[in-house]
């Protein structure tokens, strides 16, 4: 069972990059690259099938990266199930662009992504920003929603700011 949760928690991380994001999620990558990950701790629960890093989280696969305060994976008989990411969530990759939002959820059956809470999709001067966004990794469809209007909430509406390019 260990090993098993430490093979999801690597097979998860993959995941974890690809997961919170815009941009970067529809880039290609090496999902055989190896993949490392920092954190200030890490726990393990065998009972419950979850993995969490904890403080200042980062997962490196090839040239993406994943920076979180905390990302935790469950697993559901010995196989990744979920990854989560929350806390000043980043997704970053030099081709794709960044991605930011508060907390990020990887579904690894259906393959889709659900990224929350101040959303920023940015590729060079290109800025996207909305409430949450749902990407289906399979189908490549993503929706970005401006959520709930209200002082607290922003404006209910998605924006966005393209520069187009100068030559």
């Amino acid at each position: 069972m260990k090993n098993a949760i430490l093979f999801a928690a690597l097979f998860a991380a993959t995941a974890a990059i690809a997961a919170p994001a815009g941009p970067p999620l529809m880039s290609k990558k090496d999902n055989n690259a190896p993949i490392n990950i920092s954190s200030d701790s890490f726990q393990a629960d065998l009972n419950g099938e979850t993995g969490t890093w904890q403080g200042n989280v980062v997962v490196v696969q090839g040239d993406m990266k994943l920076r979180a305060n905390s990302v935790r994976m469950t697993t559901v008989n010995g196989k990744a199930d979920k990854v989560l990411a929350n806390g000043n969530v980043v997704v970053d990759s030099p081709k794709s662009g960044t991605v930011t939002g508060d907390s990020g959820i990887y579904n690894v059956g259906p393959r889709t992504v659900a990224m929350s809470g101040n959303v920023v999709m940015k590729k060079g001067k290109d800025v996207m920003r909305g409430a949450q966004l749902t990407v289906n990794l399979v189908s490549g469809q993503a929706v970005l929603g401006g959520g709930v209007k209200g002082a607290a909430q922003g404006n209910g509406r998605v924006q966005a700011v393209f520069t187009p390019n100068s030559n």
